[in-house]
């Protein structure tokens, strides 16, 4: 008997395996709640109609809602819409399952976001049936140990960025491969703006240069797609297009740590901003500081609600405990509400950069005064007393500067769909 696994030279080979994971936000949440199951459901940052959903279930999107639908105006096309306030903390939860499940069944090779994924397939799963099995696999394992309403789509093809393209051709809980003998074919009935990379930024630029089809954006030459990108990533698109090799992506080196946050009316006073402000420092700081990193300078932001962006920045000695970065906030913070005036504030955002990595020392005397060292020693270290308080009994269990109240109902941790934060995140 042959091998399932077993490769085959006499049928079409890809490469890579694309898993989509289907409307995932609400997916998860009809999940937990058996009641939202079969219902139109949309994901929102805060209960209220002028807001607008972050994800759709497979119900409401037949009503034309989808990320960015104002709720006001998804609940007249639709007004038996339920609306679940986000669980951000669940969904990464489920990630981290889901990543386990998929690799009992074969190594992911590249995390892309919250619901995204690739595997690079070897040579024993490479031919097309093969891959096709090991997809299935990979569907009911989902539906049988992470739970029936968490459906994905797959896509298999001789690259990463066409096996993307393929995991979006048929949605929810499909499964399709596009080879090398497809093209262009198979991507003629599809509009630009169908393929990732192609925005409403770049649609535009793409008609500058004589680009409005598929079949025109096929035929143009990498010298063409170099123009309208305005670089390499031009050079990039046009071979992942075209089936060929691409370079595979490398998570960045870290280069900033820093959060930022839309202020509910209640805290777009001065003071209260300024207490946000902090709030975020101290989270990145705690984020710095479990990443084994240290900052050099610290740049604050703000935008008013009637009014432009004001922002300042400091540089200092690396370090990473938050009672000095704390300090260096609240002359950032004088500065620029002296350029807005004490206006109301809208947004804030903090962030560190200039990082440099570092293996903290593991034996350090929190009362030790030999050298010039040993203040800045003894307050990183109580930095990390703190984090460790924070993460066994919860989040603002230690805070410095403001009451744990003060921050009550400050929303914490979100998901942004190209980073997905650590368990520990919820808890700084």
């Amino acid at each position: 008997m042959i091998s399932p696994d077993a490769p085959s030279h006499s049928q079409p080979l890809v490469d890579w395996l694309f898993l989509d994971l289907n409307s995932y936000f609400a997916s998860v949440e009809q999940q937990l709640n058996p009641a939202l199951r079969g219902r139109p459901v949309a994901v929102v940052p805060v209960d209220s109609d002028t807001t607008c959903a972050i994800a759709a279930s497979h119900e409401a999107k037949k009503y034309g809602i989808k990320t960015g639908t104002n709720i006001g105006e998804a609940r007249r096309r639709c007004p038996h819409l339920i609306t679940v306030m986000a669980g951000h903390d669940r969904y990464v939860e489920f990630h981290h399952d889901i990543i386990k499940e998929v690799e009992r069944h074969f190594p992911v090779h590249q995390i892309c976001s919250i619901d995204e994924m690739a595997c690079k397939l070897d040579a024993p799963r490479r031919p097309l049936e093969v891959a096709t099995a090991l997809a299935k696999r990979i569907k009911q394992g989902l539906r049988e140990h992470i739970g029936e309403c968490i459906t994905c789509s797959i896509g298999l093809a001789p690259n990463r960025f066409l096996a993307k393209v393929a995991s979006d051709m048929q949605k929810p809980d499909g499964l399709v491969a596009l080879l090398q003998e497809d093209l262009p074919g198979r991507l003629l009935d599809l509009e630009l703006r169908d393929l990732c990379g192609i925005g409403r930024r770049m649609e535009p630029r793409l008609h500058a240069c004589g680009i409005r089809t598929m079949a025109d954006l096929w035929a143009a030459d990498r010298e063409t797609l170099h123009r309208a990108w305005g670089g390499v990533g031009g050079d990039r698109f046009w071979h992942g297009l075209h089936g060929g090799i691409t370079e595979d992506d490398v998570p960045p080196a870290h280069r900033t740590i820093g959060h930022s946050h839309v202020l509910a009316p209640e805290f777009r006073t001065p003071p209260a901003a300024g207490i946000v402000a902090r709030r975020l420092l101290l989270k990145a700081a705690s984020r710095l500081r479990r990443m084994e990193y240290r900052a050099s300078h610290l740049h604050l932001s703000i935008r008013l609600e009637d009014g432009p962006r004001c922002e300042a920045q400091a540089r200092f000695d690396e370090g990473s405990d938050s009672i000095a970065l704390a300090r260096v906030l609240a002359d950032l913070w004088l500065r620029v509400m002296k350029q807005a005036r004490w206006q109301r504030v809208k947004k804030v955002s903090v962030t560190l950069f200039g990082l440099v990595a570092e293996a903290w020392p593991r034996q350090l005397e929190l009362f030790d005064l030999s050298g010039d060292s040993a203040p800045k020693q003894q307050r990183e270290l109580l930095s990390r007393v703190m984090d460790d308080i924070n993460q066994k009994y919860g989040r603002d269990s230690v805070v410095i500067g403001f009451t744990p109240d003060a921050v009550r109902t400050f929303s914490g941790t979100k998901i942004a769909f190209t980073r997905i934060p650590d368990r520990e995140e919820f808890k700084e």
